[in-house]
């Protein structure tokens, strides 16, 4: 009986969420919140997935010397407290919810952009203290103001949505957002940022934080802005620099900053907070019971299927890959794979780059997956660390190698083909690769010499002079130390006879090292070797699954 999948669950989930892990066949899952330090990394290294919301942090160091987890769920969009580049070189894949939570955050987004303008949390104090002020409290409509969303994916398109049935004019950057695109939404794109501020009474933002949008919003932008703008953000504590935001306020050149994130969280002594004009709640975005409930289902439902079906949804640090895209790819990835294993044996080491060309009817699949699944192949044997489709890139490149990718649409000789290359020392190893049917990989180049051959089992390459007598000397070598030939395929590098050429024989059995010596001293063979692949229909289990 098959070992039954563990589960740890590293934060409060919903009822929901569990509910589902307990009906899951084959499948057992603990419930351990708090841990961290060597608590976490031990507890980590016992499970196949876990789950997790904001509050566990996943470092590189709770990774480490970790060979069973396979997956790491966030119930929620953002994964900053998740090490993804560790996850990915241990070959983890991470995945979040980035659907569950996107109405609540955009109705929290616009609550606070509302209370702001209409003063609603300071009347309602008054109100608790025994005042009634309304003078003090005289406030802004939305209506005919212009509100700028940084970052139009979901949420910043639900917020742009709600804006425009506002009657705002809404204006919108996003680096993959076109501005066609951007139109069909009632949004004016804008090139950049900064061309931005200056027209915004509303400013939101909606974007991950990282190097490009940490301090998007400093004390040189504030300048920028019209005077009396008002901020809001329920994304990433650190988009908005907290400092510049402060002078901004005492100074009277923002009338209003409402803030649901906080650059160190969790946070609850902050100059903000007690200056006038500020609307603060403690990261309530996502904090509905319906936002909670789906992205615990979520959750529970990508690391259900991706440890039992292979799926691949969602995922931060990966491409995307379900069973029915696997189905429909299988077949290449398998192609892409034996030629990276085949080309780590091929040249002689110390590659600096790695170039992948495809061509005719693979163009229109995921090459990414492609690329990624020569790179495993490539580095299979070669590191300590366990290689498959999600950390084979990275990895590589860590390595200083090059990856380089092109496709052309147009058919060659055949109606797919990979082709691969490897450069080390200046010099080039190339193989090609095809697929006959949906699951018998080919090899049709290797080197300049064009051939047919079985891309599976034990292949014995040798290069020699395109003169008679070569193949059968080999072939009767073999007879005499009990090797069998399965297979055999020739190919030379012109189209003539007399020129360079190549043997390619698929054995029975890897061949005693006193055949190989025999097949060398032929006065006409040039170079020999062995080259170990997996058996027809068998390889890594990313693969199989």
């Amino acid at each position: 009986m098959a070992a039954a999948i563990r589960i740890i669950v590293l934060d409060k989930l919903a009822p929901e969420g569990l509910a589902l892990l307990e009906q899951a066949e084959g499948v057992e899952f603990d419930v351990r919140t708090g841990l961290k330090g060597a608590e976490l990394r031990e507890a980590l290294a016992k499970y196949d997935g876990a789950i997790c919301r904001s509050g566990v942090k996943i470092t590189a160091e709770s990774l480490e010397g970790n060979r069973r987890l396979k997956a790491i769920a966030r119930a929620g969009v953002g994964t900053d407290n998740i090490d993804k580049v560790a996850a990915t070189r241990h070959g983890i894949v991470v995945m979040n919810t980035p659907t569950g939570n996107t109405l609540s955050t955009a109705e929290h987004a616009f609550a606070l952009m509302l209370a702001l303008s209409r003063n609603i949390a300071p009347a309602h104090q008054s109100l608790v203290e025994g005042r009634w002020d309304r003078n003090a409290y005289m406030g802004s409509q939305l209506a005919d103001k212009t509100l700028g969303v940084v970052g139009l994916g979901r949420i910043g398109q639900e917020v742009a949505k709600r804006a425009l049935a506002f009657q705002m004019r809404v204006l919108g950057f996003d680096p993959f957002v076109s501005a066609e695109q951007a139109a069909k939404l009632g949004i004016e794109h804008v090139d950049n940022v900064p061309a931005m501020l200056p027209r915004v009474d509303y400013l939101t933002v909606h974007t991950p934080l990282n190097e490009h949008t940490r301090n998007l919003i400093d004390k040189d932008s504030l300048a920028l802005l019209k005077p009396g703008a008002r901020l809001i953000n329920c994304a990433r504590g650190g988009i908005y620099n907290e400092q510049a935001l402060l002078e901004g306020l005492t100074s009277g050149k923002l009338a209003g900053v409402a803030l649901d994130v906080y650059e160190n969280e969790p946070c609850t002594d902050s100059p903000l907070f007690k200056t006038p004009g500020v609307l603060a709640t403690p990261h309530l975005g996502a904090s509905t019971e319906e936002a909670q409930t789906q992205v615990a289902v979520e959750a529970v439902e990508l690391t259900l299927n991706f440890l039992l079906l292979g799926e691949v949804r969602h995922a931060v640090n990966a491409a995307t890959l379900d069973p029915k895209t696997l189905q429909s790819i299988r077949g290449y990835l398998d192609v892409a794979y034996r030629l990276g294993v085949l080309l780590a044996q091929w040249n002689p080491g110390g590659a600096s780059q790695c170039k992948l060309n495809y061509r005719g009817e693979v163009t229109k699949k995921d090459t990414r997956l492609l690329t990624a699944a020569f790179c495993a192949g490539l580095l299979e044997n070669a590191l300590a660390e366990e290689v498959n489709i999600i950390n084979a890139e990275l990895l590589l490149r860590e390595r200083g190698i090059e990856l380089v990718e092109e496709s052309r649409s147009e058919m060659g000789a055949f109606s797919s083909s990979v082709t691969a290359e490897v450069v080390c020392d200046g010099k080039s190893y190339t193989a090609a690769g095809t697929l006959f049917g949906n699951n018998m990989p080919r090899l049709i180049l290797l080197g300049e010499h064009r051939l047919e051959s079985y891309l599976d089992g034990n292949l014995f390459i040798f290069t020699h002079d395109d003169v008679p007598g070569i193949i059968g000397a080999v072939g009767t070598t073999f007879g005499k130390h009990n090797v069998n030939i399965a297979q055999m395929a020739v190919g030379r590098a012109g189209s003539g006879p007399g020129g360079a050429a190549i043997g390619v024989l698929n054995l029975d059995e890897v061949p005693p090292q006193e055949a190989i010596d025999a097949v060398l001293k032929h006065p006409s063979v040039h170079r020999v070797k062995v080259i170990q692949l997996p058996a027809a229909g068998e390889g890594p289990a990313w693969l199989q699954a």
